[in-house]
């Protein structure tokens, strides 16, 4: 695989989660005009549902989200190609999320199906060993179909030290903990943060400045933003809908735009990318942009360019921020990919 531009490393659902994908997919991407260009499928992996790279390695993980749960690790080449470094169960099924820890000794897992988090000891060539720990959440949410135990839906490293912060869709809760970087073990801070009853929240998306967050609730379609201390305590500061459209709303990714002045919202149901300025205390809506699908799964920002992967519509959008409004736009047609539910510049 050869040519020039930036690589990004799709991921998305194969026939053992009912989707249509083969694995791990590649596409070259055009700094300037945002433009991809898909490469091929350089992994077969079952259900690489959600990918992270290593802070210094050359090195991509997968989780593997499948009943018996597992991760999966990848050498990178510099045009894309992926080698296996190593799979390992993560002890908890259905894996939807996972991190590396800021100095790249660590990886995190979110198990959605097992409600628990996972720690795999990272080596120096970025190779995950036996998993150091396995923390399972307890309790329920009142929404029975949703909510009848714990579902751990992403985990949260800070970049500056504090605590990581796993959020639980089945447990209106956020967790904190802090890492034994010796063992490799979490320990509890009391107490976990708990949001509205049926919120069912998500992902979790921190400012640049490192003391402020927003929660995105999937099942009651919220942005609740928080105040972020130093000890990874979260104090609310008020709620906005997700969503200004009518229709079923189920809200999925939130990410802060790079300058930390917009966030962003990825709407399914509905299909939409929600703006919203970060000038006040809460957010406000800035505008609310139809994908050309129903289903954006995930999104990643990246230079001018926003990529949306609808999960549904088999396809990659590709849009150009207005770096004065924050609003983006759509580029270019619609780049085919089965089933994605990542994208990883």
């Amino acid at each position: 695989m050869t040519g020039q531009g930036v690589i990004v490393h799709i991921g998305g659902y194969t026939a053992a989660s009912g989707g249509r994908g083969t694995g791990i997919v590649a596409a070259r991407r055009d700094p300037d005009s945002g433009a991809l260009t898909p490469l091929g499928t350089v992994a077969v992996t079952p259900s690489p549902s959600f990918l992270a790279r290593h802070p210094r390695r050359p090195v991509l993980y997968a989780v593997n989200e499948l009943t018996t749960g597992e991760i999966s690790a990848f050498r990178v080449a510099p045009d894309g190609d992926l080698s296996p470094l190593g799979t390992r169960p993560t002890g908890g099924a259905e894996p939807c999320h996972l991190a590396v820890a800021p100095d790249g000794r660590h990886l995190f897992v979110a198990n959605y199906g097992g409600g628990s988090v996972t720690v795999f000891p990272l080596d120096e060539q970025g190779a995950p060993g036996e998993r150091s720990d396995l923390v399972r959440h307890e309790g329920h949410g009142p929404d029975p179909d949703r909510q009848e135990h714990a579902h751990t839906h992403m985990v949260n490293p800070d970049r500056d030290g504090g605590p990581l912060l796993a959020v639980d869709l089945g447990t209106d809760s956020v967790y904190r903990y802090d890492l034994d970087a010796a063992t490799g073990r979490l320990v509890p801070r009391a107490p976990r943060v708990r949001t509205a009853a049926g919120a069912g929240p998500r992902h979790l998306a921190r400012h640049p400045d490192g003391r402020r967050c927003w929660l995105v609730g999937e099942l009651d379609g919220s942005v609740v933003a928080y105040e972020l201390t130093a000890d990874g305590a979260l104090h609310q500061r008020g709620r906005v809908e997700a969503s200004e459209r009518p229709g079923h709303v189920q809200p999925s990714e939130i990410a802060v735009g790079p300058d930390g002045r917009f966030l962003y919202v990825a709407n399914r149901g509905v299909g939409t990318i929600a703006v919203f300025a970060l000038d006040g205390e809460l957010p406000q809506p800035v505008a609310e942009v139809d994908t050309d699908g129903e289903w954006p799964r995930h999104f990643a920002l990246t230079g001018d360019h926003l990529y949306v992967a609808d999960e549904r519509a088999d396809m990659i959008r590709v849009f150009r921020v207005d770096p004065t409004t924050g609003v983006p736009a759509p580029v270019g047609e619609p780049v085919a990919v089965p089933s994605p539910t990542c994208v990883l510049p």
